[in-house]
């Protein structure tokens, strides 16, 4: 269980990670709560098919997760900034991108952890309730982070998010 505990923990970082990133968008607690959640369930969901499909498919995937993740949120740290850059500051963004399109890039490499999982044994369906849950709280608690850092920077927010989301891609793609 303690294993599965901080494996949990170590697969939700990116994702808390990009939380503060996101967070300076200033987020409503409903849709800090949504996202979080999001990003939980697809945590959780990816290491279950992985857990389902196999080690083959692991195996494959695993060498296009370690850039698809980064890929796209360089992509969308980039249309936020072109974006920013032609309108006004917008008072909220509600982008489906950063509830469903940034959560499940980040949570693709979790197909190759759900294989190895399934290959020791471990419980499909208790690992991906483990893993949703702290990713959920890790994700919610970056979130409200990044919230807070965003009353002490004097910059549009969503240009912030969109710079800050090109350097975490950036060292997600380089591993750290």
């Amino acid at each position: 269980m303690a294993a599965l505990l901080v494996l949990g923990f170590i697969l939700s970082l990116d994702n808390f990670r990009v939380a503060i990133a996101l967070g300076v968008l200033r987020f409503s607690w409903g849709r800090a709560v949504q996202v979080a959640v999001t990003f939980g369930v697809w945590d959780g969901f990816m290491p279950l098919v992985g857990l389902l499909l196999g080690r083959y498919f692991g195996q494959a995937i695993g060498l296009v997760a370690d850039y698809l993740g980064p890929g796209v949120l360089a992509a969308y740290g980039l249309y936020l900034i072109a974006r920013g850059l032609r309108t006004e500051a917008p008072e909220e963004v509600d982008d489906r991108w950063a509830l469903f399109g940034i959560p499940l890039s980040l949570s693709v490499d979790n197909l190759v952890t759900g294989t190895s999982l399934g290959l020791l044994g471990f419980s499909p369906v208790f690992s991906a309730v483990v893993f949703g849950a702290i990713t959920a709280l890790m994700s919610f608690i970056g979130l409200r982070l990044g919230r807070v850092a965003a009353r002490f920077i004097p910059i549009r927010m969503d240009l912030l998010s969109g710079i800050a989301l090109i350097v975490m891609a950036v060292v997600l793609a380089l591993g750290y």
